[in-house]
């Protein structure tokens, strides 16, 4: 197993719209072959820096996922509202 960490930083005023999408996004991820659990957390300092902190059965199953045309989509619809590009860590036990 596999601990994948995303950390996003996010435009003024368009934490609704980046919740919206992050809703749809997990919606989707759920079905991805090797996705275990998952969940959004935001900065109690900062209300727009962002985390996913989700849990892979493998480095495959992330891979498989992170290359998905679903995660593109997901990636496509954010891409106008991040500050910077997102930053993704992998953890393992």
């Amino acid at each position: 197993m596999i601990k994948v960490i995303i950390e996003r930083e996010i435009g003024e005023g368009m934490e609704s719209t980046y919740e919206e999408i992050m809703k749809n996004m997990l919606r989707t991820m759920v079905e991805a072959t090797g996705y275990v659990s998952g969940a959004n957390y935001k900065d109690v300092n900062n209300s727009r820096h962002r985390f996913i902190i989700t849990t892979w059965q493998s480095e495959q199953a992330w891979d498989m996922w992170k290359h998905s045309s679903q995660r593109a989509a997901i990636l496509a619809a954010i891409a106008p509202i991040l500050q910077q590009q997102e930053k993704v860590t992998l953890l393992t036990a």
